[in-house]
């Protein structure tokens, strides 16, 4: 346990942080702002545009949380410099027990700090979104196809600890064991900002359970992430420049498929981006949800078209294989987990498989703000 000297250097450390974050989240300027939206959301006909509605009310929620999760951490501060101040002139016993409550709520600060300070790396407009993450498998065959289906569990993990809401839209299950690819939608505040560091290219290396000789394998999976369009962003697509073809839902059978072709793959001819939809019990609803996966995929692709070229985009996007990957995920003959743009890892493989990856979310977010990255 640190003594009374190390926890009010400690203390007085954190609250240095206070000014630089209130800078960042323009707390000076944040309650002016809240009253202007306040005020909009008052006026005569706001709900005439329901996703504009919708939209401010939404913005309006998240400030209101962040201005009171800033003041809370001042107040929080001042609270454990009381009970340090008491320390010093209690007895023994109760100084020790004042001392442990002390350093337990600077821990507890410093997470709640960090989160919030995570808030001001959300930095990019489309950050708020909900989002789409679709996995394929690349080279590796079954092995890579599981390697498919623990991403997906991964991923799902992390949502729930995220309290974050997961749906399965398309899934093509491997031949022997596995998944090939699978769509599901990701819902929840700044999901498209929290995931959308994970697009790229996955390395595993572990021996397979697949192999009799118990031999070492590597294998790789895309993840494509997708920020998932509200009715506040349009994106035409002209009917001739659009294919639909309709079949039925795979599965393990029984009531798990569809007895009819309700299932939909939507293919832009342009460009030659699909997108698929099975999870819908209607054709009807298929269809929409695929249209909002190939609508976001278009207006994804019209970001990246601005920073380089189509050929280079779709071969970047093509090559599932050795020398492109983003993170490397290693089981044998060591356990690591290393993402290669920011140099962070883990030890903890199981923990990350779990999905334990707010660490490496954080590296990326920081050296994407052009801040100081570090290894675990």
């Amino acid at each position: 346990m640190l003594d009374s000297h190390e926890l009010q250097l400690t203390l007085t450390a954190d609250r240095a942080k206070l000014a630089p974050l209130q800078a960042a989240l323009k707390i000076d300027t944040l309650s002016n702002y809240i009253e202007e939206l306040e005020a909009r959301s008052q006026e005569e006909g706001f709900w005439t545009d329901i996703a504009k509605a919708t939209a401010l009310q939404k913005e309006l929620t998240d400030l209101k949380k962040q201005q009171s999760a800033f003041l809370n951490l001042g107040q929080q501060l001042d609270d454990l410099q009381v009970g340090l101040d008491l320390a010093e002139v209690s007895e023994a016993n109760e100084q020790t027990e004042l001392l442990e409550e002390v350093q337990s709520g600077l821990k507890d600060w410093q997470d709640a700090y960090t989160e919030l300070q995570l808030e001001t790396l959300f930095t990019d407009k489309l950050d708020d979104k909900n989002t789409i993450l679709t996995l394929h498998a690349g080279a590796g065959g079954t092995e890579a196809q599981d390697w498919v289906l623990m991403l997906y569990r991964m991923y799902t993990r992390f949502a729930e600890k995220m309290n974050f809401t997961c749906k399965e839209l398309n899934l093509v299950e491997g031949e022997e064991a596995g998944i090939k690819s699978v769509s599901f939608s990701v819902s929840g505040p700044h999901a498209y900002g929290w995931l959308k560091s994970e697009h790229g290219v996955h390395r595993l290396v572990r021996i397979s359970p697949f192999d009799a000789s118990g031999r070492r394998h590597t294998s790789f999976a895309s993840c494509e992430v997708l920020p998932e369009l509200d009715k506040t962003i349009e994106i035409t697509i002209r009917p001739e420049d659009l294919r639909v073809d309709t079949y039925r839902s795979t599965g393990k059978g029984g009531q798990h498929v569809n007895k009819t072709d309700s299932a939909v793959r939507l293919t832009h001819l342009p460009t030659g981006i699909v997108a698929a939809c099975q999870a819908e019990r209607s054709q009807i609803q298929n269809r929409e949800t695929a249209m909002k996966m190939l609508q976001a995929k278009l207006y994804k692709l019209a970001l990246e078209q601005q920073k380089a070229s189509i050929d280079d985009l779709k071969g970047e996007q093509l090559d599932i294989a050795w020398g492109s990957q983003i993170r490397s995920y290693v089981f044998c003959p060591y356990t690591l987990v290393k993402d290669h743009r920011t140099e962070y890892e883990d030890i903890d493989v199981e923990g990350v498989m779990d999905g334990n990856l707010k660490p490496f979310v954080y590296a990326y977010l920081q050296q994407k703000a052009g801040l100081t990255t570090c290894k675990k």
